[in-house]
C-alpha cells in the first residue's frame, strides 16, 4: 500500500508545486512507483507536467465529488513510473458542491484508498489555502505532510496557525497526522536573510527541518513553461540537485 504524503502551506508562493512536481519526479527515477495528485483548482501541477489544464478530461474534481472511479483519472506523464491525476478549473467549486455530501472532509482519502495497492509513494498538492479542498489533502495523508517554508522575511508568520489547523485535523480526522518535514525552499546564499531564516527554522523545529535545502534558481523557474520536471529540464542544475538529493533524504527518512 502507498505511503500518502501532502505538500501543504495555507501561504502561496512557497515551493508546494515546485516540490511536489520535482520530488515526485526524482522518486520515481530512484524506482519508486509515484502518482502525484493535483489538489489545487488553479492546476499548476497539471499544467507543469505539460497537460493543458483547460483540456476537458476526468480529474480530481471528478473524483471527488462525481464519485468516478479514480483509476479512470489518471494520466501517463514523460518519467516512467510518475503517474498524475490531474485538476481542473472545475474543483474551485468543489468546496461548495461538497457541503451536502456525507464524510466531505475524506472524499479524496477514500478515493485515494481504491487505488494504493497500485503505488508506493502518493504525493498531494494541495492549494494555498485552510478549505476544504486542503482539509481534504491533509485527512488523505496517511503518512505525514512535507512544509515548504520559503527563506524570506515573515517565513514562520502563518505556520501556527497551520500547525493549529494540522492539530485539529489529528484529533477529528485523521489521527495518524504527522509533520514528516519541513523543507526550507528559495534559498539564496547571497542574502544574509535566507540565512538567518534556516537558523530560525532550526532553532525552533530541529528534528522536523529536512537536511537539504532547496536554492532559489532560475532553472526551477522555467522548467514548468516548458511542460518539464526538473529532472527532464535540467537534471545537473543547482535545483536538480537539490531535489534528487531531497529525494534520497526523503526516502531514508520514510524508511525505504
Amino acid at each position: 500500500m502507498a505511503r500518502a504524503y501532502t505538500v501543504a502551506n495555507q501561504k502561496g508562493g512557497v515551493g508546494k508545486t515546485t516540490t511536489t512536481l520535482n520530488l515526485g519526479a526524482c522518486l520515481a527515477g530512484l524506482g519508486q512507483r509515484v502518482l502525484v495528485v493535483d489538489a489545487d483548482s488553479q492546476a499548476n501541477l497539471t499544467s507543469s507536467l505539460g497537460f493543458d489544464k483547460r483540456e476537458a478530461r476526468p480529474s480530481t474534481y471528478d473524483v471527488m465529488i462525481g464519485n468516478l472511479d479514480p483509476g479512470e483519472a489518471l494520466l501517463s506523464t514523460a518519467h516512467e513510473q510518475l503517474t498524475l491525476m490531474p485538476s481542473a478549473p472545475a474543483l474551485a467549486g468543489a468546496e461548495i458542491e461538497a457541503i451536502g455530501l456525507p464524510d466531505r472532509e475524506k472524499l479524496l482519502a477514500n478515493a485515494l484508498a481504491k487505488i494504493r495497492d497500485r503505488y508506493d509513494i502518493i504525493l498531494i498538492d494541495s492549494p494555498p489555502s485552510l478549505g476544504l479542498l486542503t482539509i481534504n489533502a491533509l485527512v488523505a495523508a496517511s503518512h505525514g505532510v512535507t512544509i515548504p517554508i520559503q527563506c524570506e522575511y515573515l517565513a514562520l508568520e502563518g505556520l501556527s496557525q497551520l500547525m493549529h489547523t494540522l492539530r485539529l485535523v489529528r484529533e477529528r480526522l485523521n489521527p495518524r497526522l504527522l509533520i514528516f518535514g519541513l523543507l526550507l525552499t528559495m534559498f539564496d546564499s547571497r542574502t544574509n536573510l535566507s540565512q538567518q531564516v534556516v537558523d530560525d527554522v532550526r532553532q525552533h523545529y530541529p528534528k522536523l527541518v529536512f537536511r537539504t535545502i532547496i536554492p532559489r534558481s532560475v532553472r526551477l523557474s522555467e522548467a514548468p513553461s516548458y511542460g518539464q520536471s526538473i529532472v527532464s529540464y535540467a537534471p545537473k542544475s543547482t535545483g536538480g540537485l537539490a531535489y534528487e538529493a531531497l529525494a534520497q533524504e526523503f526516502l531514508a527518512r520514510a524508511g525505504e
